[in-house]
């Protein structure tokens, strides 16, 4: 895993805006952005589909960063690794360096200075780096596969799909499946392991 220290910063966002806000429910994958991009924009989206993921150039998904495996995400917004993320997210870190002398839980937290952060052991930040389709390789290694060795054949292409993406590479590696597995998506992101609490405001 790479070295760069990555700090986070939690955030108590409102969520007034949540009851008036129209439920527009679905999934939508990175890479596949541009097919829906015509309803975006009648809803008042001012980028382009280029702008929130591209291979090849800086796009939105540069700075956005998965916590811990996906279930929490943050924002980078500083080129020395500073990231922004919720509230609920870093609170096992604030509840673990908190003490009965200061207890950062409750009181909150800001760091000075560098020494001042807070190492969050085991705690790592991952950055998409891109996404491929890899369907195409996925059902041809299933053909022929029966009931009882559908799931072994599956998994040994998925991984034999990620050791190929992967190798020499530095790059962690992930396959998803989507739309009942009638999608698969290979993920490959950079992944670093120095990850710092910065901040957090009072509990309260």
């Amino acid at each position: 895993m790479s070295k760069l220290k990555l700090m986070i910063v939690t955030l108590l966002l409102p969520i007034v805006f949540m009851e008036a806000a129209k439920a527009d429910e679905g999934m939508w994958i990175p890479m596949l952005i541009g097919k829906n991009y015509d309803q975006m924009k009648k809803q008042g989206f001012k980028l382009t589909p280029e702008d929130l993921y591209n291979i090849n150039k800086a796009s939105i998904k540069d700075a956005i960063v998965s916590l811990g495996g996906g279930f929490c995400t943050g924002e980078v917004v500083s080129n020395k690794g500073l990231v922004f993320t919720n509230h609920h997210c870093g609170y096992e870190a604030i509840s673990a360096n908190s003490t009965s002398q200061n207890d950062i839980l409750d009181n909150g937290f800001y760091a000075k200075s560098y020494a001042e952060e807070k190492p969050i052991p085991g705690l790592f930040v991952q950055f998409l780096v891109r996404m491929e389709d890899v369907t195409p390789q996925v059902t041809a290694a299933l053909q022929g596969a029966t009931e009882s060795n559908r799931g072994e054949k599956l998994e040994e292409v998925k991984n034999q799909l990620i050791v190929d993406a992967t190798r020499n590479s530095g790059y962690e590696g992930a396959i998803k499946d989507f739309f009942d597995g009638n999608q698969y998506f290979l993920y490959l992101y950079e992944t670093y392991s120095d990850v710092r609490l910065v901040g957090a405001p009072p509990h309260q």
